[in-house]
Protein backbone atom coordinates (compact mmCIF):
# COMPACT_ATOMS: atom_id res chain seq x y z
CA UNK A 1 0.00 0.00 0.00
CA UNK A 2 1.35 3.20 -0.83
CA UNK A 3 -0.03 6.49 0.50
CA UNK A 4 -0.56 9.88 -0.57
CA UNK A 5 0.94 12.76 1.84
CA UNK A 6 1.23 15.66 -0.34
CA UNK A 7 1.48 16.52 -4.54
CA UNK A 8 5.19 14.68 -5.38
CA UNK A 9 5.71 12.74 -2.21
CA UNK A 10 4.20 9.54 -0.81
CA UNK A 11 4.91 7.17 1.81
CA UNK A 12 5.02 2.98 1.45
CA UNK A 13 4.63 1.81 5.61
CA UNK A 14 7.19 -0.41 7.17
CA UNK A 15 6.21 -3.89 7.96
CA UNK A 16 7.76 -4.66 11.40
CA UNK A 17 8.67 -8.24 11.65
CA UNK A 18 11.03 -9.42 14.53
CA UNK A 19 12.31 -6.26 14.28
CA UNK A 20 11.33 -2.50 13.03
CA UNK A 21 11.14 -2.14 9.28
CA UNK A 22 12.01 1.63 7.88
CA UNK A 23 9.34 3.49 5.84
CA UNK A 24 9.71 4.26 2.02
CA UNK A 25 9.76 7.91 1.17
CA UNK A 26 8.16 8.16 -2.43
CA UNK A 27 9.25 11.61 -4.09
CA UNK A 28 8.85 13.15 -7.15
CA UNK A 29 5.83 14.29 -9.42
CA UNK A 30 4.41 11.34 -11.60
CA UNK A 31 5.22 13.54 -14.54
CA UNK A 32 8.26 14.76 -13.84
CA UNK A 33 9.22 10.42 -14.36
CA UNK A 34 11.96 11.22 -12.09
CA UNK A 35 11.40 8.98 -8.38
CA UNK A 36 13.86 9.15 -5.42
CA UNK A 37 13.38 6.83 -3.04
CA UNK A 38 14.03 7.00 0.53
CA UNK A 39 15.46 4.40 2.45
CA UNK A 40 15.00 0.73 1.85
CA UNK A 41 13.98 -1.66 5.04
CA UNK A 42 14.26 -4.91 6.17
CA UNK A 43 16.01 -7.87 4.72
CA UNK A 44 13.00 -9.70 2.48
CA UNK A 45 11.19 -6.69 2.99
CA UNK A 46 11.66 -5.25 -0.77
CA UNK A 47 9.17 -7.15 -2.56
CA UNK A 48 6.39 -5.47 -0.94
CA UNK A 49 7.71 -2.06 -1.80
CA UNK A 50 8.36 -2.63 -5.34
CA UNK A 51 4.68 -4.18 -5.67
CA UNK A 52 3.23 -0.94 -4.16
CA UNK A 53 5.41 1.40 -6.72
CA UNK A 54 3.95 -0.96 -9.36
CA UNK A 55 0.11 -0.91 -8.49
CA UNK A 56 0.37 2.50 -7.90
CA UNK A 57 1.37 3.04 -11.54
CA UNK A 58 4.89 3.88 -10.89
CA UNK A 59 7.11 3.31 -13.44
CA UNK A 60 10.32 1.25 -11.90
CA UNK A 61 12.31 2.53 -14.48
CA UNK A 62 11.26 5.85 -13.46
CA UNK A 63 13.49 5.61 -9.97
CA UNK A 64 16.20 7.36 -10.36
CA UNK A 65 17.87 6.97 -7.01
CA UNK A 66 17.85 5.02 -3.21
CA UNK A 67 18.71 8.11 -0.75
CA UNK A 68 19.81 6.62 2.82
CA UNK A 69 19.03 8.41 5.63
CA UNK A 70 21.34 6.35 7.42
CA UNK A 71 22.98 2.82 7.20
CA UNK A 72 21.50 1.24 10.01
CA UNK A 73 19.90 -2.64 9.45
CA UNK A 74 16.56 -1.59 9.38
CA UNK A 75 16.69 0.88 6.64
CA UNK A 76 19.33 -1.00 4.41
CA UNK A 77 18.52 -4.62 4.85
CA UNK A 78 16.86 -4.92 2.05
CA UNK A 79 18.81 -2.33 -0.65
CA UNK A 80 20.74 -4.85 -2.85
CA UNK A 81 17.31 -5.92 -3.32
CA UNK A 82 16.18 -3.57 -4.60
CA UNK A 83 19.16 -2.37 -6.81
CA UNK A 84 18.82 -5.59 -8.57
CA UNK A 85 15.12 -4.57 -9.39
CA UNK A 86 15.98 -0.84 -10.16
CA UNK A 87 19.17 -0.84 -12.37
CA UNK A 88 19.06 2.46 -13.02
CA UNK A 89 19.15 3.71 -9.55
CA UNK A 90 21.80 5.70 -7.76
CA UNK A 91 22.76 4.88 -4.70
CA UNK A 92 23.11 8.53 -2.26
CA UNK A 93 24.56 8.52 1.07
CA UNK A 94 26.17 10.87 3.49
CA UNK A 95 29.61 10.80 2.80
CA UNK A 96 30.81 9.50 6.41
CA UNK A 97 28.98 6.23 6.36
CA UNK A 98 29.55 6.01 2.79
CA UNK A 99 33.26 5.14 3.49
CA UNK A 100 31.85 2.20 5.72
CA UNK A 101 29.56 0.91 3.08
CA UNK A 102 32.71 0.84 0.62
CA UNK A 103 35.20 -0.64 2.30
CA UNK A 104 32.49 -3.17 3.83
CA UNK A 105 33.00 -1.85 7.30
CA UNK A 106 29.36 -3.18 8.74
CA UNK A 107 29.61 -1.59 12.12
CA UNK A 108 27.57 0.91 11.56
CA UNK A 109 24.72 -1.33 9.87
CA UNK A 110 24.16 -4.00 12.66
CA UNK A 111 25.26 -1.16 15.59
CA UNK A 112 26.84 -3.54 18.31
CA UNK A 113 27.58 -6.94 18.51
CA UNK A 114 24.60 -8.15 19.81
CA UNK A 115 22.40 -7.32 17.49
CA UNK A 116 24.84 -8.14 14.56
CA UNK A 117 24.58 -11.96 16.68
CA UNK A 118 21.25 -11.84 16.33
CA UNK A 119 20.67 -11.03 12.96
CA UNK A 120 23.23 -13.44 11.50
CA UNK A 121 21.43 -15.93 13.68
CA UNK A 122 18.24 -14.95 11.26
CA UNK A 123 19.49 -14.47 8.31
CA UNK A 124 22.32 -16.03 5.73
CA UNK A 125 24.79 -13.29 5.07
CA UNK A 126 27.08 -12.82 2.54
CA UNK A 127 30.57 -11.33 3.45
CA UNK A 128 29.73 -8.64 1.15
CA UNK A 129 26.28 -8.02 2.00
CA UNK A 130 26.28 -4.60 3.13
CA UNK A 131 29.42 -3.44 0.55
CA UNK A 132 27.82 -1.20 -2.16
CA UNK A 133 29.59 1.46 -4.55
CA UNK A 134 28.00 5.00 -3.49
CA UNK A 135 27.14 7.09 -6.40
CA UNK A 136 26.64 10.24 -4.80
CA UNK A 137 28.49 11.13 -1.08
CA UNK A 138 26.32 13.78 0.47
CA UNK A 139 27.68 16.57 2.98
CA UNK A 140 24.60 17.87 3.92
CA UNK A 141 23.55 21.32 3.10
CA UNK A 142 23.25 21.01 -0.33
CA UNK A 143 19.76 21.95 -1.88
CA UNK A 144 18.41 19.39 -5.03
CA UNK A 145 15.42 19.09 -7.11
CA UNK A 146 14.19 15.42 -6.71
CA UNK A 147 11.56 15.33 -9.42
CA UNK A 148 9.66 18.88 -9.22
CA UNK A 149 9.81 19.27 -5.10
CA UNK A 150 12.95 20.92 -3.97
CA UNK A 151 15.06 19.98 -0.69
CA UNK A 152 17.51 20.62 1.42
CA UNK A 153 19.95 17.77 2.62
CA UNK A 154 20.46 18.32 6.88
CA UNK A 155 23.14 16.60 8.45
CA UNK A 156 22.08 15.09 11.52
CA UNK A 157 24.51 13.00 13.29
CA UNK A 158 23.61 11.84 16.74
CA UNK A 159 21.61 8.47 16.00
CA UNK A 160 24.29 7.84 13.81
CA UNK A 161 27.64 10.03 12.54
CA UNK A 162 26.04 10.04 8.88
CA UNK A 163 22.30 10.23 9.62
CA UNK A 164 20.35 13.44 7.44
CA UNK A 165 17.00 14.75 6.91
CA UNK A 166 15.46 15.87 4.05
CA UNK A 167 13.75 19.55 4.52
CA UNK A 168 11.32 21.14 2.37
CA UNK A 169 11.16 24.74 3.49
CA UNK A 170 8.00 25.95 0.66
CA UNK A 171 6.24 22.70 1.79
CA UNK A 172 7.12 22.73 5.94
CA UNK A 173 7.90 19.03 5.34
CA UNK A 174 10.81 17.18 6.71
CA UNK A 175 11.90 13.99 6.26
CA UNK A 176 14.07 12.82 9.94
CA UNK A 177 15.08 9.12 9.61
CA UNK A 178 15.37 8.57 13.26
CA UNK A 179 16.42 11.57 14.58
CA UNK A 180 13.11 12.19 16.20
CA UNK A 181 9.76 10.43 15.38
CA UNK A 182 6.18 11.69 15.95
CA UNK A 183 5.83 10.03 19.03
CA UNK A 184 7.93 12.22 21.92
CA UNK A 185 10.69 9.79 20.96
CA UNK A 186 14.17 10.28 19.53
CA UNK A 187 16.47 7.60 17.64
CA UNK A 188 19.03 5.40 20.02
CA UNK A 189 22.27 6.97 20.51
CA UNK A 190 24.38 3.84 22.11
CA UNK A 191 24.72 2.63 18.92
CA UNK A 192 28.36 2.45 16.70
CA UNK A 193 29.31 6.07 15.71
CA UNK A 194 26.28 7.69 17.75
CA UNK A 195 27.03 10.64 20.15
CA UNK A 196 24.52 11.80 22.85
CA UNK A 197 25.94 15.17 22.29
CA UNK A 198 25.85 15.64 18.88
CA UNK A 199 22.30 14.39 19.01
CA UNK A 200 21.12 16.86 21.19
CA UNK A 201 22.73 19.77 18.65
CA UNK A 202 20.96 17.95 15.68
CA UNK A 203 17.55 17.85 18.03
CA UNK A 204 17.64 21.74 18.87
CA UNK A 205 18.23 22.47 14.89
CA UNK A 206 15.28 20.96 14.16
CA UNK A 207 13.47 22.23 16.48
CA UNK A 208 14.73 25.79 15.34
CA UNK A 209 13.42 24.98 11.55
CA UNK A 210 9.58 26.05 10.50
CA UNK A 211 8.25 21.91 10.34
CA UNK A 212 4.15 21.74 9.76
CA UNK A 213 4.69 17.82 8.22
CA UNK A 214 7.02 15.75 10.00
CA UNK A 215 7.84 12.29 8.16
CA UNK A 216 10.04 10.20 10.52
CA UNK A 217 11.15 6.07 8.99
CA UNK A 218 9.11 4.49 11.35
CA UNK A 219 5.91 4.55 13.56
CA UNK A 220 3.44 7.22 12.71
CA UNK A 221 3.37 10.62 10.45
CA UNK A 222 2.51 13.75 11.26
CA UNK A 223 0.71 15.81 8.39
CA UNK A 224 0.28 19.13 10.17
CA UNK A 225 0.89 21.18 13.35
CA UNK A 226 4.22 19.30 13.98
CA UNK A 227 6.54 22.33 15.64
CA UNK A 228 4.76 22.06 19.11
CA UNK A 229 5.67 17.84 19.13
CA UNK A 230 8.76 18.79 18.36
CA UNK A 231 9.54 21.41 20.42
CA UNK A 232 8.23 19.46 23.42
CA UNK A 233 10.21 16.13 22.46
CA UNK A 234 13.80 17.95 22.47
CA UNK A 235 12.50 20.28 25.67
CA UNK A 236 12.20 16.38 27.22
CA UNK A 237 15.63 14.94 25.79
CA UNK A 238 17.73 17.99 25.65
CA UNK A 239 18.87 17.67 29.57
CA UNK A 240 18.94 13.61 29.13
CA UNK A 241 21.50 13.65 26.29
CA UNK A 242 23.54 16.65 28.36
CA UNK A 243 24.27 13.96 31.08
Amino acid sequence: MIEHVIDGIRWIPGRDKFLPDSHVYVIGKPESHEITLIDCGLMEMGSYKLEALEQSNTSLEDVKRIILTHTHMDHIGCLRELLEALPGAELWVHESEASYLERGDSRIVFGNRMFESMIKSQYVLKDDSFTFRVDRKLQGGETIELGGIEMEILHLPGHSCGSIGLYSKSHRLLISGDTIYADGAIGRYDLFSADAAALKVSLEFIASLDIDVLLPCHNRIVRSGANPMIANTVRQWAPILSD
